[in-house]
């Protein structure tokens, strides 16, 4: 067995996990705590498999550190949810700098897209009330979309 296989199975185990998460989001409004806490599991495998050194880790590391610091500000404004937050937290241990910020990126254009079409339909039903969008759907989405290039690249 090739780390390119486990590459892939680590990478499609996360993948079942958004999946799952952005279902759950979209269906009950949070995502389960043990989704985000096997999301964060799974880093340390992901950097042995792709060849982190103890530097790299630390480095990784102090990186979702910093992340799940700053999203926590906008949990406390009331802007994300925690499971949200969480799941943000837990995923930039996965990817690497450039990898994240385009994980952000592409979280808040779909997150943005989400948000509109809740409104939108929040508007036409007449709901009264505030739209809450289940931004999980989007973290998950932009998630599986900036992991694709690490993963495709074990077979380059």
């Amino acid at each position: 067995m090739g780390w390119g296989f486990l590459s892939c199975a680590l990478a499609g185990v996360l993948v079942l996990i958004l999946l799952s998460a952005g279902i759950e989001d979209a269906r009950r409004r949070e995502i389960a705590n043990w989704k985000n806490t096997a999301i964060a599991m799974l880093a340390p495998a992901w950097w042995y498999v792709q060849g982190y050194g103890l530097a790299d880790a630390g480095i990784q590391f102090g990186i979702a550190l910093a992340v799940f610091s700053l999203f926590v500000g906008a949990f406390h404004f009331g802007w994300m949810g925690g499971g949200d937050v969480k799941m943000i937290g837990a995923l930039a241990l996965w990817l690497p700098l450039q990898g994240l910020f385009f994980m952000l990126l592409v979280m808040s254009i779909i997150g943005g897209v989400l948000t509109l079409v809740m409104m939108l339909d929040h508007w036409r039903r007449r709901t009264p009330g505030a739209v809450e969008t289940p931004y999980g759907v989007a973290i998950a989405m932009a998630s599986m979309i900036a992991l694709s290039e690490p993963i495709f690249n074990q077979f380059a």
